[in-house]
């Protein structure tokens, strides 16, 4: 018997099985889980360099989540998505909370799911990298699709996220905006009433996915 378990162990290393964590075994992990949430065409793979920066500081692949959703459907469905994402991280790592990091839309995403469905019960702390947290005038270039119609500033979207607290919660929230963004106009939209928000001097708005001077100050941000 005590061969067969070794066995089972041996393949188990092998291929990986160590991400799909069952609830009560998380006390191997250090680390809050992390989810990462993408913005408007983008992917889960849009965290690869993200999660190789995460890992070279000490975390684990298995505390390391990337959400993919639909960009062109609406934020809220987006948000609920994130929500049943969330719950299903929590029960996958025993962990009673998550940590969010997102780019882009993402920030509407994560926004909604935060002030409008309860996730600050859920997420310790939020880092939002170019998030388009009021908006871009940029989105008038997609406005086919419902996502973009939310991410112009002054929808009823970006109204109903920003005209309350948007930190709600004891959730910890952080920004990092840049004026060298160029698609969130004006880039002083990321920043949130109550973040702590840092102001990057010259970043373009994809190269925050693969700055690693940034992804290093959001990893410390998250493990601290």
């Amino acid at each position: 018997m005590r061969r067969i378990w070794a066995i089972l162990l041996t393949v188990a290393a092998a291929v990986g099985l160590g991400t799909f964590v069952a609830p009560g075994t998380a006390n191997a992990a250090t680390h809050t889980p992390v989810v990462f949430v993408h913005g408007y065409t983008g992917s889960a793979s849009n965290w690869d360099y993200a999660e190789t920066v995460f890992v070279a500081g000490g975390y684990s692949r298995s505390e390391l989540f990337a959400y993919e959703y639909n960009w062109a459907q609406s934020n809220k469905t987006s948000a609920a998505g994130l929500a049943s994402y969330v719950r299903q991280v929590l029960a996958r790592t025993g962990a009673t909370k998550v940590d969010i990091v997102n780019h882009s839309m993402g920030g509407l995403v994560t926004q909604w799911y935060l002030t409008q469905l309860g996730g600050s019960s859920s997420v310790r702390r939020v880092a939002s990298v170019a998030g388009a947290n009021h908006g871009t005038t940029f989105a008038s270039a997609c406005v086919i699709y419902a996502s973009c119609v939310e991410m112009l500033p002054g929808s009823s979207f970006v109204r109903t996220i920003s005209s309350g607290d948007e930190t709600p919660g004891s959730t910890v929230y952080a920004t990092w905006y840049s004026p060298c963004d160029g698609v969130i106009i004006p880039y002083t939209s990321t920043p949130l009433s109550g973040a702590n928000n840092h102001l990057v001097a010259c970043t373009t708005h994809i190269g925050f996915l693969s700055d690693t001077g940034s992804l290093g100050q959001i990893r410390s941000y998250l493990a601290g």
